[in-house]
């Protein structure tokens, strides 16, 4: 069913003082009332079938359900298998959400993205890119405290990377993890108070790894605006989207054997969806036969691993990112103020 949040007074879960005094970055889980409609909201949905193998991906019948709304600007859907249930962040409202079938949705995480006890100077404090460890943790691209956290058990977020060199990241975008436990970043400035122009900015837009040993590498240095990320289902590919106005694109890069990349190539390019200033691919996923569902301005574009264009899925909204969910064939697309839900015939690669 489709839910509305309702900003109703939250009841928040009371931490032990001291660790509230001494955590390096506070985050309170906390309940809220939602308002709930009788059943779920089709959305219209446009669909282009540009190949055939995208009858094999998307049905025939296929339906754009509309499960939650009255955010602000939702992005990083990610699905707690073992808990049935999704998270998705609200930028500019600083917190994490939760979603479950047949359940309201509720705060799941407040100050998601940013700790400080003066007003943020930007639109963009909270988390972006949401993901899960090998032990379940939350994993948070948190833009005002310019770092990838971890949500801990007592409520507490750690960050787990910062800086880089002799600098602060500018605000983590979206992230994977790699089967051997190490995660990729992207690090555009987006979620700083004056974004490409703020006079903290790094030094480069990049692309990162944080390995096990806790050691932070820079991958990829010479992109724009690196925004979504993820690997092909054998993880030779690194697929990474660019919104730079002059080069908006689906990019994709060799993994080498130590897990650095080379050879970085236009995968596809994506100028037709670019909008100004910075909006364009966004966050993406990869299914099972290496297929890229790729969010941008309108809906998602779906891009063969030869690089043909399979077909496009038009919503009419300004989708985000999307994640893959349920029973691993469904996908949870962010777009705007709401979340939607659509069924498919292919699905995630690991599940």
């Amino acid at each position: 069913m489709m839910q509305r949040f309702n900003n109703r007074p939250l009841i928040f879960n009371t931490l032990d003082s001291a660790v509230v005094r001494g955590a390096l970055a506070l985050c309170v889980v906390v309940w809220a009332t939602a308002v709930h409609e009788s059943k779920a909201a089709e959305t219209p949905l446009n669909i282009d079938r540009l190949d055939t193998r995208f009858d094999q991906l998307v049905p025939k019948d296929a339906k754009l359900e509309k499960i939650a709304d009255g955010f602000t600007w939702v992005e990083g859907p990610v699905w707690h298998k073992q808990g049935g249930y999704l998270l998705f962040s609200d930028i500019p409202a600083n917190a994490v959400y939760k979603w479950k079938p047949g359940d309201d949705v509720t705060l799941f995480v407040k100050n998601s993205g940013y700790s400080g006890t003066t007003p943020f100077a930007g639109k963009e404090p909270g988390s972006n890119g949401l993901t899960f460890d090998t032990q379940g943790r939350l994993v948070l691209c948190r833009h005002g405290d310019r770092q990838i956290g971890r949500l801990e058990a007592n409520g507490t977020i750690v960050p787990l990377a910062d800086r880089y060199d002799d600098h602060k990241l500018n605000s983590p975008n979206d992230l994977v993890f790699k089967s051997n436990g190490d995660l990729y970043f992207t690090d555009p400035p987006f979620g700083l108070p004056y974004a490409f122009d703020d006079s903290s900015k790094a030094p480069v837009q990049g692309v990162y790894r944080l390995s096990k040993d806790n050691s932070v590498t820079l991958l990829i240095h010479d992109i724009k605006a690196p925004n979504g990320i993820a690997f092909s289902p054998d993880e030779t590919t690194l697929y990474v989207s660019d919104v730079d106005p002059k080069r908006a694109a689906w990019l994709a890069y060799d993994v080498k054997k130590d897990g650095t990349v080379t050879n970085g190539r236009v995968f596809f390019d994506a100028t037709r969806w670019r909008k100004d200033p910075f909006f364009g691919p966004d966050g993406f996923k990869v299914d099972r036969h290496g297929n890229i569902f790729g969010a941008r301005p309108g809906g998602l574009t779906v891009i063969a691993s030869d690089g043909t264009l399979l077909g496009t899925i038009e919503t009419g909204q300004p989708t985000s990112n999307v994640a893959w969910g349920e029973d691993g064939e469904t996908l949870f697309i962010t777009g705007g103020s709401s979340v939607y839900r659509l069924r498919l015939t292919t699905g995630a690669a690991q599940y």
